[in-house]
């Protein structure tokens, strides 16, 4: 910049700062004259005014000076807080102090009470000046043509919410109470709003102060938190605002824009999880990571969050270019991607020992249950050769840490997904290298991802119905895609070799009230505009499902959502001799046959037999429905 250019710049800031630097000395003279005339009475004796014009010379240059100096001038008034108001105090403080020293040392000296409360008056009026705008700026009328809201949460996000309401020139609601269950803030007031009533009796508080739309300000609710608001905000016919879970808030305050519909994962949602990062950084950062199956739902979720550990040399294997593609968007790092299927044993071969990766998380299946029960051989090409080509070709290339996806659908399976993860898991326990670092994570349903009930309501809601439901009894086991996968990476800290680890999946839920739920959310009645239909349980499907073997001991690890499985190892030649099987009739495209072995592997292995001969075993079984 040159020096023509930098003396621009400071005329252009001394003509933008001239008219309040003006108002600044009318305020200065106009405090001490105030002061004085306040000193005396109304009747100043006329050499104390000549006393004070000799002054002000002196008075006026030492505060616009101080002002200056904590840079009061240049700023941009609409839009200052705590921060600039800081710098007004400062300001005065150290003009006061200039002042109150100098007094005694002029030839015209002022009382010392003048001088002393003139630097306060002055700097309480220059705080008026430039904070004008947000204290007399434009609030809503409560009246007809603005939305009357009633706040639920009287904490920081509730008190964030309140000001934002009142602060924002082009918002058109107001709030008009706010209801929070603790008793100590009921009867207080939050920013002159009334804080009255908890959420039991949302209902009348929104009646009593005719709101028209409640907006919930916990970001950490729990999902009994959720649903009582949503009950009250029914009963009082209103629409429901929420903000969302802590960790989705993009800024470091939560703002009136955040407020959005209520969704059915914040029903189902619990308290955010916490992790060890610093652990997982450390388990994770600079390394290279691969990771199977990376444009699934899971998968893309790992390679986003594995992304902002700062790995060395992060991997994305997929055998779809789309998804493969579409997961490369979501990660913030540099990745490489990999179009590979994990079906090919000589690529994944290959790939493992050009990369020689330090971490592998194996995410690649098939998984949808009354798919695979009709094509039984597809999920054992996946499922159990895909998982024995990945680990085979890890070992070989020497791999310390593996985490294998895993599904609660593999503890006392009943369903062709179920046996192709059981005989998964059992691959990972006798194909990890000594002294490795290897686990299987089991959990269950993911919300929104592809394929799953949510997706699937959401879908016959939005067609005007009917929503079906397979069996009234039938429960589920949900957790939220980012929560499942922070835990995954927290279980594979704490991976010692040969166990597997279950996620705490929380309360089950039944799938009939979780689509009569989604139902009322979308603003239909249950039964009369979307009515919900029986269809009868699928091949393969379970009422209910678990996360544990009873023959499996569970011990608890450091982190709470997150328990130790010490699992049942099948016998080595039995689990090789049964896979190879698997290949042959595989290979031979004998689906159900395929199936009935499987379903024989997992019997034999419940009862002990880890020695029986396979083949005869499984001529004692009748092929799969499907």
């Amino acid at each position: 910049m040159t020096g023509r250019q930098r003396l621009g710049r400071i005329l252009t800031r001394l003509r933008v700062d001239l008219p309040m630097a003006v108002v600044d000395v009318m305020l200065i003279a106009g405090s001490f004259m105030s002061l004085l005339l306040v000193r005396f009475e109304g009747h100043i004796p006329s050499h104390w005014t000549s006393q004070l014009w000799g002054y002000l010379p002196v008075i006026v240059p030492i505060h616009l000076a101080s002002n200056l100096g904590w840079g009061l001038y240049g700023q941009i008034w609409r839009h200052a807080s705590i921060p600039e108001a800081r710098r007004i105090a400062c300001a005065g403080v150290t003009a006061g102090a200039v002042i109150f020293v100098l007094n005694p040392l002029r030839e015209f000296p002022l009382p010392r009470s003048v001088a002393l409360f003139g630097a306060f008056l002055a700097t309480v009026l220059m705080a008026i000046a430039r904070f004008q705008v947000r204290l007399w700026g434009r609030r809503p009328a409560a009246g007809r043509s603005a939305t009357r809201v009633a706040v639920v949460g009287a904490g920081e996000a509730g008190a964030a919410i309140v000001r934002d309401l009142r602060r924002l020139p082009e918002n058109d609601r107001v709030p008009v109470v706010v209801v929070d269950d603790d008793p100590r803030k009921q009867g207080r007031s939050l920013l002159g709003v009334p804080v009255v009533g908890d959420t039991a009796t949302l209902s009348e508080v929104v009646e009593r102060y005719r709101a028209d739309e409640i907006l919930m300000a916990i970001p950490s609710a729990d999902q009994s938190v959720v649903r009582e608001v949503m009950q009250g905000a029914d009963a009082a016919g209103v629409p429901l605002k929420v903000l969302p879970p802590v960790r989705e808030l993009l800024g470091a305050s939560p703002s009136v824009r955040d407020a959005r519909d209520l969704q059915i994962e914040d029903l189902l949602g619990r308290a955010q999880v916490a992790t060890d990062i610093d652990s997982i950084r450390a388990t994770v950062g600079h390394r290279t990571v691969l990771i199977t199956g990376a444009g699934g739902s899971i998968g893309s979720e790992i390679a986003k969050q594995v992304g902002e550990l700062g790995p060395a040399r992060l991997l994305l294997l997929d055998h779809d270019e789309t998804h493969l593609h579409d997961a490369r968007a979501r990660v913030d790092h540099p990745v490489d991607l990999v179009l590979a299927d994990i079906r090919d044993r000589e690529r994944m071969h290959e790939l493992m020992e050009s990369v020689r990766p330090d971490m592998v998380f194996h995410a690649a299946a098939h998984k949808h249950v009354p798919l695979l029960e009709a094509h039984p051989a597809e999920a054992v090409r996946t499922n159990v050769l895909g998982t024995r080509n990945v680990v085979e070709a890890a070992a070989a290339a020497g791999v310390a840490r593996l985490v294998f996806i895993s599904s609660d659908k593999a503890v006392r399976p009943q369903n062709i997904l179920g046996y192709s993860k059981w005989l998964g898991e059992q691959l990972v326990l006798h194909t990890a290298p000594p002294g490795s670092r290897w686990c299987s994570v089991r959990f269950g349903n993911v919300l929104g991802s592809r394929g799953s009930v949510i997706p699937t309501f959401a879908q016959q809601i939005a067609a005007g119905g009917p929503v079906t439901v397979t069996d009234p009894r039938m429960t589920r086991f949900f957790m939220s895609v980012r929560e499942a996968v922070q835990l995954v990476l927290q279980a594979a800290t704490m991976a010692q070799g040969e166990e597997i680890f279950m996620l705490d999946m929380g309360e089950p839920v039944n799938i009939l009230e979780l689509a009569e739920r989604m139902v009322r959310l979308s603003g239909r009645q249950v039964g009369t505009e979307i009515p919900i239909r029986f269809t009868g349980r699928r091949p393969g499907e379970k009422l209910a499902e678990d996360l544990a073997n009873p023959e499996e001991q569970t011990s608890p690890t450091a982190h709470p959502s997150v328990v130790r499985l010490t699992p049942t190892k099948v016998d080595a030649l039995f689990l090789e001799n049964g896979t190879q099987q698997l290949e042959d009739l595989v290979t031979q495209r004998r689906d159900g046959d395929a199936a009935d072995l499987m379903v024989a592997l997992a019997e034999a292995a419940a009862s002990g037999e880890d020695r029986v001969d396979v083949q005869q075993r499984r001529q004692r079984w009748s092929p799969l429905t499907t």
